[in-house]
């Protein structure tokens, strides 16, 4: 007779009753800390984004293909970093006073002018390239922690009726590297079984082709299935009302691109701006509403949208917020001094929103 500790039960029990949120709330929480990215270049709080992103995931994401996805965009943050300072030691422009690798300057032709290939390395701009690279890696690790913790099937079923089709696609844009993920996965369990060796330089040759044909077999097994569903269908409307929709559409887009550049303009008064900007708006939303109205596609059961899912926007909201506050207050907290190069500063406040946007793990 096999005995099972009740703490183990108890911990299954946890799992299985915990519900996945909403996929919106996890890209509404993931592109709040990329917009915290976007704001700074302070290594302490580029790192302490990236930690928040690795604890979330490993604490939330499920037992799915795409949840495994993450180390992918982690890889692909470190190359992005290596790029930006190859391209700065190739061809950036070399600024500072402490050298670090004595390079030969390459001459160019006169038509080149301005453009200096390799040149002495400076410290200064090695640091501030890297630093660069640090934060457009870190916005691409938010992107992969929330495409690793939402649903991509969920997330196409909760759009807009009027969004379906640039959802759709966008979604499968966003799950290819999931699928490559998984099909890596499976090629080299395969692989193994057959006694072959799953690593190495002479096993990525030979993996490289079924992961290709498999992501594809996967690609075209879920157009299909799509295609079954009834994805891209429409119903078939008068001819006055598309010419509706198109132009309530054309004309609201239009309308909310005017409003939005005199409002950031500031030549022309607010009066003038707010107003065409809300026009617009309510027209592309007119025009949205009703080309929703010729899509077929059946929802049987809504995804809800409960306290978890707003304590999750909250604490994304929150240290957004937290860090504007402090870009505010202390615009240098959030950079690096390079000229003279300096240690980073510790922002408090912008510290103190990230472990509010901890809490959802």
């Amino acid at each position: 007779m096999n005995a099972t500790p009740s703490g183990i039960v108890g911990a299954r029990h946890r799992t299985s009753r915990r519900r996945a949120l909403h996929p919106w709330a996890w890209w509404i929480w993931a592109l709040s800390l990329a917009g915290i990215a976007g704001m700074t270049t302070n290594p302490v709080v580029l790192a302490t984004i990236v930690a928040v992103l690795g604890y979330v995931v490993a604490a939330r994401r499920l037992d799915t293909p795409w949840a495994r996805a993450f180390r992918l965009y982690l890889v692909l943050a470190g190359v992005v970093i290596a790029i930006r300072v190859v391209m700065h030691v190739l061809v950036g422009l070399k600024t500072g006073e402490i050298l670090v690798l004595p390079l030969p300057e390459v001459e160019l032709p006169d038509w080149a002018a301005g453009i200096t290939v390799l040149g002495p390395v400076m410290l200064e701009g090695l640091v501030g390239a890297a630093l660069a690279g640090a934060r457009l890696a870190v916005i691409l690790v938010a992107v992969g922690a929330a495409n690793s913790l939402a649903n991509p099937r969920r997330l196409v079923r909760s759009l807009p009726s009027a969004l379906g089709e640039v959802g759709t696609a966008l979604v499968i844009a966003v799950s290819v590297a999931p699928q490559l993920v998984e099909s890596v996965f499976r090629v080299r369990h395969a692989r193994a079984l057959r006694g072959e060796p799953a690593r190495g330089p002479r096993a990525f040759g030979r993996t490289a082709l079924p992961v290709l044909q498999d992501t594809l077999d996967r690609s075209l097994r879920l157009a299909a299935s799509m295609d079954a569903r009834g994805y891209g269908r429409r119903a078939r409307t008068p001819a006055a009302e598309r010419r509706l929709t198109a132009a309530l559409t054309l004309t609201g887009l239009c309308g909310a691109c005017v409003g939005t550049y005199v409002v950031l303009d500031g030549t022309l008064p607010a009066e003038v701006g707010i107003p065409l900007l809300c026009a617009g708006l309510a027209a592309a939303a007119g025009g949205l509403a009703l080309a929703g109205r010729r899509r077929t596609v059946t929802t049987y059961r809504r995804d809800p949208w409960a306290r978890p899912e707003w304590v999750t926007v909250a604490c994304g909201a929150v240290a957004l917020a937290a860090t504007a506050v402090a870009a505010h207050l202390d615009p240098s907290s959030l950079s690096v001094p390079l000229y003279p190069l300096a240690a980073p500063g510790v922002p408090v406040l912008v510290l103190a929103g990230l472990g509010v946007a901890a809490l959802p793990g």
